[in-house]
């Protein structure tokens, strides 16, 4: 794989390493190896790809690498399925700011529907540098199969997680300090 570089340049490697990773689907093949290893269950955090990716992602996502890598190697099953944090306050927050929006009944003028179709397709603007930064920084994820947060099928679990959580009287009240925005 490297013995043909004429230079000793890391950039030139890493793209080696990256490309021999993809073209031999090595990621795909330390799953199928693990196939049968006890499973290892893993969803990542999502990102908000409104957002660019920064250099502060790195490092989130160079710790749960190592533990997923550890844990395939361990003999374990690690399926990584990544996720995409497609809704809440930051998105809107966003879309008001790109439409000039100000208050809540702005909102409501310019239309709910349409507001929400405008949230639905930000979220994905950066989409592409999120998988390429991924991919860049070796990080293996299967960004195939993605969970998406605005999706009815991932809202119903949610609800259905929390009714299971209820049932079993682990719901609490409690008091916290969190961050909002308030809107006239």
């Amino acid at each position: 794989m490297l013995k043909n570089l004429k230079e000793f340049s890391l950039p030139k490697i890493e793209e080696k390493v990256l490309e021999f990773w993809k073209s031999d689907r090595i990621f795909e093949k330390s799953l199928a190896k693990t196939k049968r290893g006890k499973k290892f269950v893993f969803y990542e955090g999502p990102p908000t790809a409104n957002g660019r990716p920064g250099i502060h992602h790195v490092l989130a996502r160079v710790f749960k690498d190592i533990v997923l890598r550890y844990k395939t190697m361990a003999g374990f099953y690690a399926p990584r399925r990544g996720g995409w944090d497609t809704h809440g306050l930051p998105v809107e927050i966003e879309v008001e700011k790109s439409l000039g929006l100000k208050s809540k009944a702005e909102i409501e003028k310019f239309g709910i529907a349409e507001f929400n179709k405008k949230c639905r397709e930000s979220v994905w603007k950066y989409k592409n540098e999120w998988e390429r930064f991924t991919e860049r920084i070796g990080f293996w994820l299967d960004l195939k199969n993605p969970y998406i947060t605005y999706e009815n099928s991932y809202i119903e679990t949610l609800w259905w997680i929390i009714q299971q959580i209820a049932k079993r009287k682990l719901l609490y009240k409690g008091h916290k300090v969190v961050p909002c925005e308030i809107q006239d």
